[in-house]
């Protein structure tokens, strides 16, 4: 059972985030190379995480220190990108008069690469020493514990990753509109449901699990609806109907 439990739970947590990059991203080499940016800023928070976790000995093995600042670093290189794209904006948007991409006249388009980048780099740390134990030797659940850590490991990594997502269109959209309040909704959703992922070591799965997805459900309805859909376009895009283009207009340079 271990080569299915780790295909199973690898496709349960990549599948749509995978799906998600080769149908919106993967066509478009500067969607691309954004994408590669943005993980690599996810890497710079785990890098500036990881020093102070260890510049800080006494709080060494205090897991809930190291998670609520790993947090804060993750939304302030999230926001330093936003802040890097705003300042550069002139300058992309010559880019995209020479290259076939939307992606600097869209700021929506670039938020939901950039957040994607994060979670998918995010969910590659959190599941793969996960999915090389679920190989074997070995199995969980032989004193007793929960059998479903691996499923639960996945879920949680899916959930994160579609986070990831959300919370990059919600911060982007309210640092442009000055709607604060927004934002600092996605910082402390993000604390949420990482403080709520300390509880897995308890085996309390569906205290976290099922919390986890209602942020997500809140997240992705905040997000969509600051990425300018409406009720109508929605059930357009799941019935498969053809809707009217939305044109987004490009302010013009100062």
């Amino acid at each position: 059972m271990t080569a299915e439990t780790f295909f199973g739970c690898a496709l349960l947590a990549y599948g749509l985030p995978l799906a998600l990059f080769g149908f919106t991203i993967a066509k478009d080499p500067v969607r691309v190379i954004i994408l590669i940016l943005s993980s690599f800023f996810w890497l710079l928070s785990l890098l500036l995480s990881a020093v102070l976790w260890n510049v800080v000995i006494p709080l060494k093995e205090e897991m809930a220190f190291g998670l609520v600042f790993s947090v804060l670093f993750q939304e302030l290189f999230r926001l330093g990108l936003y802040f890097i794209f705003k300042k550069a904006d002139s300058y992309l948007r010559k880019l995209a008069e020479a290259e076939p991409t939307l992606i600097f006249v869209n700021p929506n388009l670039l938020a939901y690469t950039v957040g994607l980048g994060f979670g998918l780099m995010s969910g590659a740390f959190s599941l793969m020493n996960v999915l090389a134990d679920a190989l074997g030797p070995g199995t969980v659940g032989m004193d007793g514990q929960p059998q479903n850590f691996f499923l639960v490991s996945a879920t949680m990594t899916l959930c994160m990753i579609l986070l990831h997502t959300c919370w990059g269109v919600i911060l982007f959209s309210a640092m442009d509109k000055g709607n604060y309040l927004l934002a600092l909704y996605g910082v402390s959703s993000h604390l949420l449901v990482s403080c709520l992922s300390l509880l897995n070591k308890r085996y309390l799965y569906s205290a976290s699990v099922l919390p986890a997805y209602i942020v997500l459900l809140i997240s992705g309805v905040l997000a969509v609806r600051e990425a300018g859909a409406t009720v109508a376009s929605v059930k357009k895009a799941f019935s498969g109907t053809k809707g009217e283009a939305v044109i987004v207009n490009a302010p013009e340079e100062s």
